[in-house]
């Protein structure tokens, strides 16, 4: 259940810049606001860190925008396809996104239309200012852990997230500790995935990231990680992944 809502809302007739972004257009207007109230999405809450206009939000992109929506039963997170956006719909990707859920990865979804996706809404932070602000060695190793085997998840079902080589906006740690991965805009289960692999470049191989991880934890034998991950790539199983966290495990104590 989603706690009290206090901070200020607006009431969709008063969100044509959000609802039509990044132009008004009346008639598409209309039509939008039938698929919300199909949604039953009451009102779009003032509220994140990006901002478009005069409202806050809690992330735009190419395809979307992302706001705190307000439902018949609270809060939950919408994807707004934006007017200008390169694809027709949002149908796809809301149908990878329930994919994920399959294997328990993802903010979980609860309905969508051509124009919107409406999700549960996630409480933390980018895992990137986790990890800096962090001192925990035990929080930070099992959180990795846990994003680890939530990629293989993905990688058992055939389904790539995309955009995990730079995952800084594309994860968040709640305050409990878990990691989730967000944003399935470019997703694909018709390539071969490589969320694992992709992963572990993001965090240990290359970037400001693996020099935080390193500060915190420890340097990895990148020769001996590479080597296990080629064994993962060349034959994805669940053995092959656990020589990927044997391989880590003896330098980070994970």
């Amino acid at each position: 259940m989603s706690r009290p809502i206090r901070s200020k809302f607006y009431l969709l007739d008063s969100c044509k810049e959000l609802i039509c972004y990044p132009k008004f257009d009346p008639k598409e207007f209309e039509r939008r606001l039938t698929e919300l109230r199909m949604l039953g999405v009451r009102g779009i809450e003032d509220r994140g860190r990006s901002t478009i206009s005069k409202y806050r939000v809690l992330g735009k992109g190419c395809v979307g925008v992302v706001v705190s929506a307000l439902t018949r039963e609270g809060r939950a997170a919408l994807k707004i396809r934006r007017l200008d956006a390169d694809r027709a719909d949002l149908i796809r990707e809301a149908r990878l996104l329930r994919r994920a859920n399959s294997v328990d990865v993802g903010p979980k979804l609860f309905s969508a239309t051509k124009n919107f996706i409406l999700m549960e809404l996630v409480e933390g932070v980018p895992l990137y200012e986790w990890l800096v602000k962090t001192e925990d060695k035990r929080a930070i190793a099992e959180v990795i852990v846990d994003l680890l085997e939530q990629c293989f998840r993905l990688d058992s079902i055939g389904l790539d997230h995309g955009e995990l080589s730079d995952a800084r906006k594309h994860v968040i740690v709640t305050s409990g500790n878990r990691p989730v991965v967000l944003d399935f805009e470019s997703a694909s289960d018709s390539r071969r995935p490589s969320n694992l692999t992709s992963i572990c470049s993001f965090l240990f191989l290359s970037g400001s990231m693996r020099k935080i991880l390193a500060a915190k934890l420890g340097e990895v034998d990148r020769t001996k990680l590479i080597r296990s991950l080629r064994t993962y790539k060349a034959q994805p199983s669940r053995k092959s992944m656990e020589y990927v966290l044997k391989a880590l495990a003896s330098d980070l104590r994970l």
